[in-house]
């Protein structure tokens, strides 16, 4: 059937040009429709350095197929694949990295959202030719239009290349293997199994290469067909809603989007709902699931199908209801199942799983004891929600929810470009006022307690479902999840059980403890903000306080002009982290303060005003931010409670307990992120590992803690930012309030601890080895890391900074997209205290020595790109690192951060100007000091080809003699045969004929996969007879691809050392056994990573304090200038 036929004749409907907003937001905005039914939200920003847009369409995972699940999520990852007015696959990420740019997708039940951000100008965004008083401009000259131009192409003529289609449904395997063991993905999808199989909230909506391959390939299907026809069947103009955002006036917007968009074909496709299906059906209710995680974890989780209430968005009734429920305060349930040791936390919320069906679902974090007492917990919770039902609906606590929300929705900050069109458009499909997209999701306009009550009328035992999800309880777990392998038990409730649960919720007679909560005293009241006119906001905090005893920073908010502050607070410390064991103890004392502030801290936290509490290597952090108005109510609460604190011996041994899972609990996350550490352990010239702290903690008592606390506090230096909506006297108070409360004595800095990057020889290769610990997961990890110099030399930073830019791109597309190495591919500079390195990070089912080599062949690919590129292209990514590099402050919170950032690393770098101003006075300071990111523009703007190809020679190229290498390997437990166990023969041999694809399309030969399959039919794949696996791939490339001898061997020599290192990790073929055979077992090296010709000999790390003691450290951090600088008026300037 042909497209529909669009004509762009008629102009776009205009739906509104007026949006309820927050006060601060300068922004203007339109809603049109299109002639082809598109809605459009455009959103003109006068100040965005970042322009974008995004595109939600009304299809997800709950259209999938009952037969091929995860394909709309495959659709998401082949739009990316080129389309007919731009085939080449990579040209859509091309452009938008040339101009400061990225894109993303993701895939949810009922929407697949589309987004990209570029920079809003095609000029340095240091030059004045970036500024918005240029414009308009040429259309072509302007980055945001040439993607548009090309993010249209998507949804108007995508091509499905068939060339690409393997390799992204091996991205989407390998998308979901990455999830595998992370128990949020797998108890989501065991809850989803187990639901009502006519709801399509059953389905599995990640997909594998077997549900988007290899089973529809065994019906007959035509797979790029059968992507091409969902294509067409779901994706429609009517269907989408597309949001622009950028410097450009709305008319101009307007005139691009009808250009670009107009032809995106319109099916007229009805939205779709389930009105009438619920998610559970009464077999599924009153049912107990006990479920065995992966890490160490106890959860009792509560569902219940609900009311849909998106129609109800004016009084969000669940809001109400999961208010009360989630309450943390005296009265509530958490505060109630605490005092008995049975819970650490509790959260509660509606979920609108589709138009016509949501759920709400009540989380509980659960002790041992509380695991033993699942039932009496239960049972509490329908003893609360009795009392709720007992009495109508409060209309004070309505009345506190509707301030708070407008109050919030008045002054929120403002959100980055990509951000905010990501998630408007994704608003813009539902029932909301076209002028009230950004207000309709936040306020709460009217109290409706018949609403309320219709909420709770589902909040029943007959109406729910328990999942306990526990390591030890009950044991016997006799089934196994479909799609994760979740080991669980399932039946209905015992009887006794629910006897009880239904006489606790008919039952008038409750602990006196359970009650509504208390009238909030820390609602804001003043809100006022001193706004004064500035030529330009100050670039730079004052000193108002430098002595023996404190450092204080204040800077009083004179850009964003909210009644909100932050203040960060260092209590720098001699002993918080000199041994492992003192670490531990500042941890626990951490966690023991919050844990006592829990229920008072909660009316603060939902008033807008939190608070945070850190322990690290320089002592203890404090900060608070928020509504200024109560803030010194909840510091002084928070002082009092660190030094009064109280160790009950019961809550010591829950948060002891509680900490050791933790740390038992990190060794089985994904290898990518445990490896970061491993890094800055061999990086700094001090620091611990978790396998120090898990074993220093099962000997630390109650006593040990309350013996540390008073040492720790009686002596510290304090460093303090007062951010925000507060004038200089209210900073000086909290510097008081601070000293007179903890009274500590000075620690001299002298004392003060130094921080240190260890400094890597020229010429050195070193590779330090890790076994991981889950036995279970089947990836390995490599963090690759350069070390480049001194984060202080300007001039190399620079270079560095320029280098990773043009690397950013090549190294995804080359690494993970055409060589499938894994999804989790990252390259980029590393930038700590006080070095900088380049880095790339893969996760892999192949083994770390293969990927060793595949990132050291890229960084060959990487010399030869640079010296073929233009001057046109070299000075395009010039600007568009300058435009990262300047990008605008979007809030508050940023600011703050920023300004807090550059004390935490002591080199007090976060100046902006050349210039302080001093009251009426502009008084020049003594040398020009800039904030790290404009002097990286102004160095990299005078940068040169030559200049970075001398980087690339002395620093990255492998053929370097003088450049400093570290390899971190996490190697994966998994052995071939338990590999080989997991996988069906035919697997095996289907996921080995992919790996040789993905290996000839890296050697840039695009694999014919009939022909290629045809040389493979009569080789024992599976039996790893690696000799009849080297002579089918030499006579394909010579016979079939025609590829020179010389040639052809010098591939096959590469091929033979890949399927040695990957096939028995990836596939469970043990082709190392093939030597007999005069195969590849000749070739193996494990002995770690093989040295390529002109680089120096690895060393390998096995005792790492040892190997540190050899190598020199870099300077410890000092000023860039005299901190007198920003003493406030100051005369010795």
């Amino acid at each position: 059937m042909a497209d529909p036929v669009n004509t762009r004749a008629a102009m776009a409907e205009r739906l509104t040009d007026n949006m309820e907003r927050p006060v601060q937001d300068d922004r203007s905005y339109r809603v049109v429709r299109l002639p082809n039914r598109l809605e459009v939200l455009l959103i003109h920003d006068p100040e965005t350095d970042k322009a974008s847009a995004a595109l939600d369409v009304n299809v997800g995972s709950f259209n999938d197929r009952d037969d091929m699940p995860g394909i709309a999520h495959a659709v998401e990852h082949l739009l990316f694949m080129g389309t007919e007015k731009y085939p080449v696959e990579n040209a859509y990420n091309q452009y938008l990295t040339a101009h400061s740019g990225t894109s993303n997708a993701f895939t949810a039940s009922t929407s697949t959202n589309y987004y990209f951000e570029v920079a809003a100008s095609n000029t340095p965004a240091n030059t004045p030719a970036s500024s918005a008083s240029t414009l308009p401009i040429e259309k072509t000259d302007a980055p945001l239009y040439g993607a548009l131009d090309r993010f249209a192409q998507f949804f108007v003529a995508p091509l499905f290349l068939e060339d690409t289609l393997d390799r992204e449904l091996r991205a989407v395997d390998s998308e979901n293997k990455k999830n595998l063991q992370n128990d949020t993905w797998r108890f989501h999808q065991l809850n989803k199994t187990l639901s009502n199989p006519n709801h399509p909230f059953c389905h599995f909506s990640t997909g594998s290469y077997k549900t988007l391959h290899d089973e529809p390939l065994a019906r007959g299907v035509k797979i790029r067909d059968e992507f091409i026809d969902f294509y067409r069947r779901n994706y429609s103009a009517n269907r989408m809603k597309l949001v622009v955002l950028g410097r450009e006036r709305l008319d101009e917007l307007e005139s691009w989007v009808v250009e670009l968009f107009s032809d995106v074909p319109n099916r007229d496709l009805p939205q779709d709902r389930w009105d009438g299906l619920t998610p559970f059906r009464e077999e599924e209710l009153m049912t107990q699931v006990f479920a065995k995680p992966v890490l160490d974890s106890r959860m009792l989780d509560l569902y219940f199908p609900y009311q849909d209430e998106e129609e109800m968005f004016e009084s969000k009734p669940g809001r109400y209801i999961s208010h009360l429920i989630g309450h943390e305060g005296p009265g509530s349930i958490l505060a109630y199942i605490k005092k008995k040791g049975w819970a650490n936390s509790l959260g509660s919320g509606p979920l609108t799983l589709c138009p016509g069906s949501a759920m709400l679902s009540v989380s509980i974090r659960l002790t041992e004891e509380g695991l033993k007492n699942y039932q009496e917990v239960v049972k509490v919770f329908f003893q609360y929600v009795s009392m709720l039902h007992e009495s109508p609906p409060q209309e004070w606590i309505a009345k506190e929810m509707q301030v708070m929300s407008e109050v919030n929705f008045r002054y929120r900050q403002k959100l980055g470009a990509a951000k905010t069109c990501s998630g408007l458009s994704g608003m813009m499909h539902k029932p909301y006022p076209r002028d009230q997209l950004l207000s309709a999701p936040n306020i709460i306009k009217k109290f409706d307690p018949v609403a309320i009550k219709e909420g709770l009328s589902y909040l029943r035992p007959e109406n729910c479902r328990v999942t306990l999800v526990s390591q030890e309880y009950p044991g016997g777990w006799d089934m196994k999840e479909k799609w994760y392998g979740t080991e669980y038990k399932y039946d209905k409730m015992p009887q006794d059980f629910v006897s009880m649960l239904q006489d606790a919720f008919k039952n008038r007679h409750r602990p006196a403890e359970l009650h509504l909560p208390h009238k909030n005293e820390f609602i804001p009241t003043r809100l006022e903000v001193e706004k004064k006119e500035v030529a330009e906001p100050m670039k730079t905090p004052w000193l108002i306080r430098h002595d023996e005893s404190v450092r204080a920073w204040w800077k009083k908010d004179d850009r964003f002009w909210v009644p909100k502050g932050t203040l960060q607070v260092t209590l720098r410390s001699l002993i918080a982290s000199v041994t492992p064991r003192m670490a531990v103890m500042a941890h626990l004392y951490r966690e023991l303060v919050q844990d006592s502030l829990d229920e008072y801290s909660y009316d603060a936290e939902i008033a807008g005003l939190h608070y945070g509490l850190l322990s690290h290597s320089l002592g203890i952090d404090i900060t608070v931010s928020g509504y200024n108005d109560k803030m010194n109510v909840l510091l002084e609460k928070v002082l009092l409670a660190l030094r009064d604190l109280e160790i009950r011996d019961e809550r010591f041994d829950i948060i002891k307990e509680r900490l050791l899972r933790g740390y038992r609990n990190w060794e089985l996350q994904q290898p990518f992120h445990q490896i970061g550490t491993y890094s800055r352990l061999l990086r700094t010239e001090r620091g611990w590992t978790n396998e120090q702290f898990f074993a220093e903690l099962p000997h630390i008592t109650a006593e040990d803690v309350r013996a540390f606390v008073g040492p720790l506090l009686s002596q510290m230096h304090i460093e303090l930012l007062a951010h925000g909506n507060f004038h200089k006297e209210d900073a000086l108070r909290f510097i008081d309030l601070i000293e007179s409360t903890l009274k500590p004595r000075r620690l001299p800095p002298a004392l003060w601890p130094i921080r240190r990057t260890l400094v890597f020889p020229p010429g050195c290769n070193y590779l330090y080895e890790r076994t991981l610990k889950d036995p279970a997961n089947v990836n390995h990890c490599i963090e690759y890391l350069l070390y480049i110099g001194l984060n202080t030399d300007r001039g190399l930073r620079a270079k560095l900074l320029l280098f990773a830019q043009m690397c950013e791109e090549p190294a995804f597309n080359q690494l993970r997209t055409k060589e499938q190495l894994g999804y989790v591919v990252f390259s980029g500079a590393t930038i700590n205290n006080s070095s900088i390195g380049y880095r790339v990070l893969i996760q892999s089912e192949k083994d770390c020595a293969y990927l060793e080599k595949r990132i050291d062949a890229f960084l060959d690919m990487m010399g030869e790109r640079l010296e073929s590129m233009t001057d046109g292209q070299f000075e395009k990514h010039k600007i568009s690192l300058v435009n990262k590099r300047l990008e605008r402050l979007k809030n508050l919170t940023q600011e703050s951060d920023r300004f807090w950032s550059h004390c935490m690393t002591q080199y007090y770098d976060f100046e902006q100007g050349k210039q302080i101003s001093s009251g009426h006075v502009i008084i020049e300071a003594p040398y020009t000091h800039m904030r790290p990111a404009e002097y990286d523009a102004e160095h990299i703007t005078q940068l040169t080809k030559p200049d970075i190809l001398a980087f690339y020679a002395h620093h990255v190229s492998p053929d370097s003699a003088h450049r400093a290498h570290l390899s971190v390997h996490l190697i994966a437990r998994a052995s071939p045969a338990s590999v080989a166990a997991t996988k069906s023969p035919e697997m095996q041999r289907d996921e080995t004929m992919a790996l040789i694809t993905q290996f000839l399309a890296a050697q840039a030969i695009p694999a014919d996969n009939v022909k290629l399959t045809q040389r493979f039919e009569k080789v024992d794949v599976v039996g790893g007879d690696a000799l009849a696996m080297v002579e089918a791939l030499m006579q394909y490339l010579v016979e079939d691809e025609k590829v020179d001898g010389e040639k052809a061997r010098e591939i096959v020599q590469k091929g033979q050392d890949m399927m040695a290192r990957v096939l028995p990790a990836a596939v469970g073929i043990d082709v190392a056994h093939a030597k007999e055979n005069g195969g590849l077992g000749e070739v193996v090296k494990n002995e770690g990573s093989e040295v390529k010709e002109g680089m120096n000999e690895v060393i390998m790390i096995t005792d790492v304090q040892e190997w540190k003691a050899g190598l020199g450290c870099s300077p410890g951090a000092r000023p860039v200038v005299d901190l007198a600088t920003f003493e406030e008026g100051a005369a010795k300037l």
